[in-house]
């Protein structure tokens, strides 16, 4: 059964290095170029081959692949001779990462002088096995496999009844019963998975919910017992062989699964590791110009590995010094760590962490945001330009943090600037990055032409739909619905290995999210209490609005609530609508009645 590539590049996961030029005892040296179109014109002006290395620059097998393989003069020589070098760090091109994700860091990608693929390698390639591999492409360049697009289509917004069950299906199988997690030999917390069985054990499912607390708390293991963050993942198919590098990525995903986690359970771990998380970052990836940064090394030497420093106490681990960290503040990234506290602060109320989050909004609109709309990727991006391509990943996680704001804060503010995000990616991304706007345009097979990414358009699928509901525009549906016309394709899901974040699209589209709205001024203190415990309930397919009448109309008024002398709270999904609420501690339970849960 294939891996999906989401899971298949952790599986293959290994890291990275960035030092230029490279050089070896003998002052081997590689001119890497950075990718660009012009490089794929030289290879075919020159007839020279192209050889790309993909790294990131927080982990180790890279930093080794530097040193030993490109730093070694033979390897270099045949480079220079035959081949046009091309270095990228995944982190700053994410159309590069999305697209050789499955073969994880170091990737090692060879096109022949027309610019087509024809040899991919994951992972560490020794000096002496390296020099026999340019060889060989130099006598043969053919492509090794003949890769094909996948053709989509279907054009429904909804899985088919037999692919629903198939994914159903590779959900229960894909689960590893003695360690949790998926059942392959990276261990890791996969997010869609997770949030899948916990929403379906909260729904009733005593085994999901089983399932899920076993992979939170399994996962507890790849905590820093001493800084706390999380390890990327565990090797040997448990969770006693972890590989040291911190990405944000990971942090934010620890942080909100665990504060949804915790809403739901009210188990204490969780809510421990989701703030342990984020004091690691505020103590270590927290830039004091604002935004976070977006990773630390795995190794404190690179190319030595680091598990004894890791054994040591805070006190002797700053006394060696601490691992490197990049610097680099990316959209994405702290994007989806506004998304992250929102979670928290709904599952905690925290008023700090709520600020937190708003501060980074902030910044994202003072730092990232361009001229015309729409967000650069990192700091290298000119805001004040608009010819800079822009892309899906920055767009969606901005689009999904703004939306995030607006629940937590009901600063209409935040919802506007998420309606602008959509309307971004409509008109300046969704041709190139969402199936079906238009689809001819996209060549999967060409490397400089846009990558369609699975992972991606799940979660713009989601996150447009419920902006839909917000806003009420016509517009954000059918954008939601184009992205899930190619996640739903039986095309698709015949490539993957588990993918639950299909289901859990497949669900919020075709159906309203749970509906929490309170009445009243934002000046009453009961209105206030209320509005705290709406953000309490776990659920993330939900809206959540505080309506004060002196504000206008809300943006999407699509239910008429009574004039009452009091503040009150209104629960409402696709069958029924409440009462009023007046006691705050009564919206949970209403939640569960109009929900269905109620024992």
């Amino acid at each position: 059964m294939p891996y999906s590539l989401k899971q298949l590049g952790l599986f293959l996961l290994l890291c990275s290095g960035v030092i230029r030029p490279l050089f070896s005892a003998e002052n081997a040296t590689i001119a890497w170029q950075d990718w660009s179109p012009e490089v794929f014109s030289e290879a075919k002006k020159t007839g020279k081959h192209i050889i790309l290395n993909v790294e990131a620059v927080w982990c180790h097998w890279c930093h080794v692949m530097d040193q030993t393989t490109y730093g070694d003069a033979t390897v270099a020589a045949a480079i220079a001779k035959d081949f046009i070098a091309i270095k990228v760090d995944h982190d700053a091109h994410p159309e590069i990462a999305a697209r050789y994700r499955a073969w994880g860091w170091p990737a090692t990608i060879f096109y022949n002088s027309a610019g087509a693929e024809i040899v991919k390698r994951a992972g560490y390639i020794p000096p002496q096995s390296m020099t026999a591999l340019l060889a060989a492409i130099v006598r043969d360049p053919s492509p090794e496999t003949a890769a094909s697009p996948i053709t989509v289509s279907n054009i429904r917004s909804t899985l088919t009844a037999v692919d629903k069950a198939k994914l159903i299906a590779m959900h229960q199988n894909s689960y590893d019963p003695k360690y949790g997690s998926l059942a392959i030999a990276m261990k890791f917390i996969d997010p869609d998975s997770v949030e899948y069985a916990l929403l379906q054990g909260m729904s009733g499912d005593k085994s999901e919910l089983a399932r899920a607390n076993k992979t939170l708390t399994a996962a507890l293991q790849l905590e820093d017992p001493e800084w706390h963050g999380f390890y990327q993942y565990s090797t040997h198919g448990d969770w006693d062989h972890p590989h040291f590098e911190k990405i944000m990525r990971t942090q934010t995903r620890h942080i909100r699964l665990y504060a949804q986690a915790y809403a739901a359970t009210q188990d204490k771990a969780y809510k421990n590791a989701a703030e342990h998380t984020l004091a690691y970052l505020d103590r270590f990836l927290k830039s004091p110009e604002g935004g976070y940064y977006t990773s630390q090394d795995a190794d404190l030497v690179q190319g030595q590995k680091s598990a004894s420093y890791f054994e040591l106490n805070n006190k002797q681990r700053l006394a060696r010094g601490i691992p490197r960290i990049d610097k680099q503040r990316y959209t994405s990234e702290n994007a989806s760590l506004i998304s992250a506290l929102s979670r928290l602060y709904s599952a905690t109320g925290q008023d700090a962490v709520k600020d937190q989050a708003v501060a980074i909004g902030q910044w994202l609109l003072a730092n990232r945001q361009r001229s015309g709309g729409g967000f650069n990727h990192g700091s290298s991006d000119d805001n004040s330009r608009n010819d800079r391509k822009l892309f899906l990943a920055d767009n969606i996680n901005a689009l999904t943090a703004f939306t995030d704001l607006y629940e937590i804060t009901a600063d209409r503010q935040w919802l506007n600037q998420a309606i602008a995000s959509a309307d971004i990616i409509r008109e300046q991304i969704s041709a190139a990055d969402l199936v079906g706007l238009p689809a001819a345009s996209v060549d999967a097979l060409d490397p400089l032409a846009p990558y369609i990414d699975l992972e991606e358009n799940i979660r713009a699928s989601r996150a447009i739909n419920t902006l839909f509901h917000y806003s009420g525009r016509a517009a954000d549906k059918t954008l939601a619905d184009k992205a899930m016309a190619y996640i739903s394709s039986s095309a698709v899901i015949a490539t993957r290995f588990t993918e639950a974040g299909i289901l859990l699209a497949d669900a919020e589209l075709n159906r309203d999210p749970l509906h929490l709205v309170v009445v009243g001024s934002k000046s009453d203190a009961s209105a206030a209490e209320l509005f705290r415990a709406a953000l309490k309930s776990y659920q993330s397919y939900r809206r959540i609005e505080w309506w004060d009448r002196s504000e206008g109309e809300l943006i999407h008024h699509d239910v008429e609530y009574p004039v009452l002398p009091t503040s009150a709270a209104f629960v409402c999904n696709d069958k029924r609508c409440s009462t009023p609420i007046y006691q705050a501690d009564k919206i949970q339970e209403v939640i569960l009645l109009i929900e269905g849960l109620a024992k």
